[in-house]
């Protein structure tokens, strides 16, 4: 009978750490899924509820600690619980770290004392350890986490870092294909392919998997719909499609789930304010006066087309032949083959904030459009009164609405002002430079 009862004290510690566990996994679930249970007008409460929450939990643990205090597991769920908070935790780690020396084949205390290493700024700490839970098992955890440390750490090189956004984009997908229900995975292969977009040639493609990979996280897993980052980082590739609709709304619906966030509001009222002074600024032509305007068309002639009308120019596209002037409105829109477009320049707005370069061109029937210039080098610009060309414009018609405000106007895409003529000429390499953006990696 004594012997029964020695055989049961492990079952009842086993069946204690699972309780624990539990306990642990419920706070997980009330923190990633806070909006399932309280609205969006609470979302400023979400830190301090979480952090009660972890109080109430840790207070649950440490009421068995004294007996389980040696115990790997115990000392994982009480790092797991401590790991809940955005912020470092060197409790965390030190339970975390004694974890897997008792254990070393706990995939779960590995990964989460490389949450731990990634929130203190230790990458090459937190990638050591996703790579030694892989070692030990391929789970998604580790292969989405080891995706994220790839994009952020130092490169040598542009080479070397587009060598690591693609085996990030590797590691993330691997983790989507071990469970496709899951929305962070979903979500974290978002991220690696805006990554890959922005760092190898900005393939259309790879920005349309990214917002697949977006809208997948939110099909699969209601809560993904609450990530204020998801509605960032998302909203940061429509601006640079020119979606700005949907942008404006993703920075408003990523400030409200995370009221002390302050870039998306920021980013909402810069894009709210390059839309009201660029229309303004179409409206009134500049603010050149009418005689100057005048003065400048007067000496807008078809010899501005320099290279676009030799028999040998290649276009873009890869068309060869010499391009025909057109008139702005006589433009369609989308992709205008065969012909150019050509006028002066009569505003500029500098891409601080804005992604593109910004300039209104007039044309001799005194026409303005807005001409938007990717990939520009902080050097390179245009002036008051230049010439432009621009050789089978990309027309776009751009209707938005946002709360209250209205902006309608067109405008005409230009990737990289290599693709440029200014008075004349075509602009050297030194002109273009690789587009950058700041996106935000979620807190797990």
């Amino acid at each position: 009978m004594a012997e029964d009862e020695k055989s049961g004290e492990p079952v009842k510690d086993k069946n204690e750490l699972e309780i624990m566990k539990e306990l642990v996994d419920e706070l997980y679930n009330f923190r990633d899924c806070y909006f399932e249970t309280h609205g969006v007008e609470e979302a400023g409460r979400k830190q301090s509820d979480v952090a009660k929450e972890i109080e109430k939990t840790l207070k649950k643990l440490e009421e068995k600690e004294d007996h389980f205090k040696h115990k790997a597991e115990f000392l994982l769920q009480k790092g797991r619980c401590l790991n809940v908070a955005p912020d470092f935790s060197a409790a965390a780690e030190e339970c975390l770290a004694r974890a897997v020396k008792l254990e070393p084949g706990l995939v779960d205390g590995w990964n989460t004392l490389g949450e731990q290493y990634w929130k203190k700024g230790d990458l090459i700490g937190a990638k050591n350890c996703f790579t030694g839970a892989l070692q030990q098992s391929k789970n998604k955890v580790s292969l989405r986490n080891l995706s994220m440390v790839l994009r952020q750490l130092p490169a040598a090189d542009s080479t070397a870092h587009a060598k690591q956004v693609m085996e990030s984009v590797d590691m993330a997908r691997q983790a989507v294909q071990l469970d496709v229900t899951d929305g962070t995975s979903w979500y974290i292969l978002g991220n690696a392919n805006v990554s890959l977009f922005f760092s190898c040639g900005q393939n259309p493609q790879l920005s349309q998997q990214a917002l697949s990979a977006y809208a997948q996280s939110e099909k699969v897993d209601r809560a993904a719909s609450c990530y204020p980052e998801l509605h960032f980082n998302r909203s940061t590739l429509f601006q640079y499609e020119e979606m700005f609709s949907s942008a404006l709304g993703g920075y408003s619906r990523a400030a409200e789930l995370d009221p002390g966030w302050e870039e998306p509001l920021e980013r909402e009222k810069q894009l709210l304010e390059y839309l009201r002074k660029v229309t303004e600024l179409l409206q009134n032509k500049g603010k050149v006066k009418a005689r100057r305007l005048r003065t400048m068309l007067s000496n807008l002639s078809t010899s501005a087309l320099g290279p676009c009308s030799s028999p040998e120019f290649r276009s873009p596209t890869g068309r060869v032949g010499s391009l025909e002037p057109r008139t702005l409105s006589s433009l369609t829109q989308g992709h205008n083959a065969g012909v150019a477009a050509l006028g002066k320049v009569v505003f500029s707005l500098a891409s601080e904030g804005r992604m593109a370069f910004t300039f209104g061109m007039v044309d001799s029937e005194e026409t303005c459009i807005v001409v938007m210039v990717y990939n520009t080098a902080d050097s390179w610009g245009v002036l008051i009164g230049d010439t432009v060309v621009i050789p089978e414009p990309q027309v776009k018609r751009n209707s938005i609405t946002h709360k209250d405000e209205s902006f309608d106007f067109r405008s005409i895409r230009v990737d990289s002002p290599l693709l440029l003529i200014v008075n004349g000429k075509k602009q050297n390499v030194q002109s273009q430079l690789a587009a950058s953006v700041s996106y935000k990696p979620l807190s797990e």
